[in-house]
């Protein structure tokens, strides 16, 4: 199974930080949770972002989520794949030296890397996204475009990059993820009481 860093922030968005960190570990994989300045045992606040048809999304308090790692202490060539979740958080910790360092190294290995929603941000700012098919939140395909991306809709995988939209997404981009990691998942015989 592999070791998997997760970098996000306060306000990453609840559902994509929370929902693959306990998704891939679900399958057997190791993720260390990770934030800027931030501590083990430390926690982010992340947010819940809503679609009600509103020409953007609206924004709630979420969750406390415990971060399981200290990312001046992490090496990302011990990892095997990396998960950027979306939210408020990547608009600012791609500010981060160390986040766009762990970004490049995970590029230039060319591993899997799992990108939703805003993290395209981080992903912009590291210049990961020249020459490559992918999307984000929709309000972000300019950017897309700017950084020499091609845009497109729903879950887009282009090589080791995996990216979706939004955390209505999250079927279809945990499972394209999981490919590319070469998860294999298998299912046994459902057991029944006599």
């Amino acid at each position: 199974m592999a070791k998997l860093l997760l970098i996000t922030g306060d306000f990453g968005e609840d559902y994509e930080v929370m929902v693959p960190f306990q998704a891939l570990q679900a399958v057997g994989h190791e993720v260390d949770a990770v934030c800027p300045d931030r501590e083990a045992g430390e926690t982010v606040k992340t947010a819940v972002h809503d679609f009600r048809g509103d020409q953007t999304y609206l924004e709630e308090r979420g969750h406390d989520f415990e971060l399981t790692a200290t990312l001046s202490e992490v090496d990302p060539a011990d990892y095997d794949g990396l998960v950027l979740p979306g939210g408020r958080a990547p608009e600012y910790i791609r500010n981060y030296d160390a986040v766009i360092d762990a970004v490049e190294h995970f590029f230039d290995e060319d591993k899997p890397v799992a990108a939703i929603c805003h993290a395209m941000q981080i992903l912009v700012a590291a210049d990961a996204v020249e020459g490559r098919t992918c999307t984000a939140y929709p309000a972000l395909e300019a950017d897309v475009r700017a950084s020499g991306g091609e845009w497109a809709e729903g879950v887009v995988t282009d090589g080791n990059l995996v990216t979706a939209q939004a955390w209505p997404d999250h079927p279809e981009w945990i499972a394209e993820f999981l490919d590319v990691l070469g998860t294999d998942i298998q299912h046994g015989q459902p057991v029944t009481a006599d």
